[in-house]
């Protein structure tokens, strides 16, 4: 797998209109795209850092994956994306090769077009991770 770069840090929240005054007024981020994710059941906010983008999820149902994390976890860090070069779905093949347990086993849609899947974090470590391409 050949992953260019962190694409984003997915951080949910109960409500991205009060949560966009502190990366905004405090942190000196800008939001430039709000988006929902309908099938996700997920409004997104990006604002970037450098190159990296930092993405805030509201669920948008309580059905939402997004809901249950902020249920069980409260708001805070929910995943890592890395962008890979060589295509989700060959990073996908190749994590099965090697026993990591999917979430997705296939690519999807996801917030800004990308083609995205997720990794189950019980094989990396604790942490959710997202795959992402053009």
């Amino acid at each position: 797998m050949n992953i260019s770069h962190i694409e984003h840090i997915g951080i949910a929240v109960k409500s991205i209109e009060e949560a966009l005054p502190y990366y905004e007024n405090v942190l000196g981020l800008k939001c430039y795209a709000v988006e929902e994710v309908k099938d996700q059941m997920v409004k997104t906010a990006f604002l970037k850092v450098g190159e990296t983008k930092i993405e805030l999820l509201e669920p948008t149902s309580e059905e939402s994956p997004i809901a249950k994390f902020l249920e069980n976890q409260g708001t805070g860090i929910h995943h890592i994306a890395f962008a890979v070069e060589d295509g989700v779905a060959n990073a996908l093949a190749e994590c099965k090769s090697q026993k990591v347990r999917l979430i997705d086993f296939e690519p999807r849609k996801g917030a800004e077009g990308l083609n995205i899947a997720f990794l189950n974090p019980k094989s990396t470590q604790g942490v959710l991770t997202e795959l992402c391409e053009q």
